[in-house]
């Protein structure tokens, strides 16, 4: 339930200042940030197999795909980079805190090449915001705390009440209110495929 995202900490090139400043270091490439479609399934395992160190996100996307219970047609979303090429992914699948329906933001992923370029947090946004117009109220993520606050993510526990179905720190187990409401309290169960008790 880890993502690589624009967050994943990887040395940085050593640059002179002026290299680090010019304009094409600055420049963010074009991209089209837009739902998953079926022909887009080998692109989003290749993007999830290299951003990750195992085969267990890509896998965990494909059975979260099969399950008819967590998957949530039209909350998939890709990035493309210029060239057609997909650079980034990032998944909404149902959770549910206590009995009330939430949705769970994993995995995220932009491959290596493309971190940092503002792929990542591109289809996230995007994400969200098809999340919000699908009606979807509360939702969920585990990850980096310096990252997911950008989005308005904020500690589920200590903020909302809402309590991991494991031990997980509160400044990474977050939650966010997509509709502006109070987000229920209770304890998150996630979709069977995550492997969560």
């Amino acid at each position: 339930m880890t993502s690589s995202t624009d967050d994943a900490p990887e040395p940085a090139p050593a640059a002179s200042p002026s290299a680090a400043a010019s304009p094409a270091t600055m420049a963010r490439p074009a991209r089209h940030v837009r739902p998953e479609t079926a022909e887009d399934i080998p692109g989003v395992r290749r993007i999830n197999l290299a951003a990750f160190e195992t085969a267990e996100e890509a896998d965990l996307v494909d059975a979260l795909r099969r399950d008819r219970s967590a998957w949530l047609p039209g909350l998939s979303y890709v990035a493309d980079a210029p060239d057609g090429t997909l650079v980034a992914h990032a998944l909404l699948t149902r959770c549910h805190v206590d009995d009330v329906p939430a949705v769970a933001l994993a995995p995220c992923a932009v491959l290596p090449a493309h971190q940092k370029s503002g792929a990542g947090s591109a289809v996230i946004r995007a994400l969200l915001d098809a999340a919000r117009a699908a009606g979807e109220r509360t939702a969920i993520v585990l990850g980096h705390p310096p990252y997911y606050p950008r989005f308005g993510f904020t500690p589920a526990a200590s903020r909302f009440g809402i309590l991991p179905p494991q031990p997980w720190p509160d400044e990474a187990f977050l939650a966010l209110s997509l509709d502006g409401s109070v987000p229920p309290r209770g304890t998150v169960r996630y979709a069977a495929p995550f492997g969560i008790d």
